[in-house]
């Protein structure tokens, strides 16, 4: 999957790499976290993650989108089914609470559909928002354009999460809406950071593992 030529001389600075957004003091929803090779925490590791909520004093909440299972979401949410994007299954938003479920949607044209919250952040990323899985999927149908329900979420402590990314362990990166269904999400990791050109390119083509250079 991954490509094995090229040479571990050649890959960049992946600490300085780390704020490839400058983040200063502005809020993180929106923007998407790729991890860095340096990530080794099996549950993150090479995962794209959409920061949903991000307070200062709070801390933050993002959902993994890489990460599909092989649980149909028919089997927990049937009545969902007919509005989610392939694959239609359920994702695997996070270590918390993985028995709770997240579901993100994008809205058609500028209306705020009922039981959808727009994510705050980036204008880009402003139809992508948060589904209220407790409201009728008929209020929905015609406001939504794809959908994706993720089960358990990630989540940092306050200054958590810019510690990580301080050390190396995150790039911060602009998204884009369709990042959230990608059909191949599989492939997420390396898209997303081919995407960027430069030295971030170079890191989509990092080895899996580094002993096979």
């Amino acid at each position: 999957m991954f490509a094995a030529t090229c040479a571990h001389a050649a890959v960049p600075n992946l600490r300085l790499l780390a704020h490839h957004v400058t983040m200063e003091d502005e809020s993180l929803c929106g923007r998407l976290l790729a991890a860095s090779p340096l990530l080794g925490d099996p549950n993150f590791r090479r995962t794209v993650v959409l920061i949903v909520e991000d307070d200062h004093a709070e801390g933050t909440l993002g959902v993994i989108l890489n990460r599909p299972t092989e649980v149909p979401l028919d089997e927990v949410l049937e009545s969902w089914t007919d509005l989610v994007s392939g694959p239609p299954v359920v994702f695997r938003g996070g270590p918390i609470s993985p028995n709770s479920a997240l579901a993100l949607a994008l809205a058609q044209g500028s209306a705020e559909p009922l039981g959808w919250r727009s994510l705050t952040g980036s204008p880009l990323m402003s139809r992508l928002g948060l589904v209220d899985l407790g409201a009728p999927p008929e209020l929905l149908a015609e406001g939504i354009s794809s959908m994706r329900v993720f089960a358990g979420y990630a989540g940092w402590a306050a200054g958590q999460l810019r510690d990580e990314i301080d050390e190396g362990a995150w790039y911060v990166l602009r998204g884009e809406p369709a990042d959230a269904f990608a059909t191949d999400p599989e492939r997420l990791w390396q898209e997303v950071l081919r995407r960027q050109g430069g030295e971030l390119a170079l890191v989509a083509t990092y080895p899996d593992n580094p002993a096979w250079n």
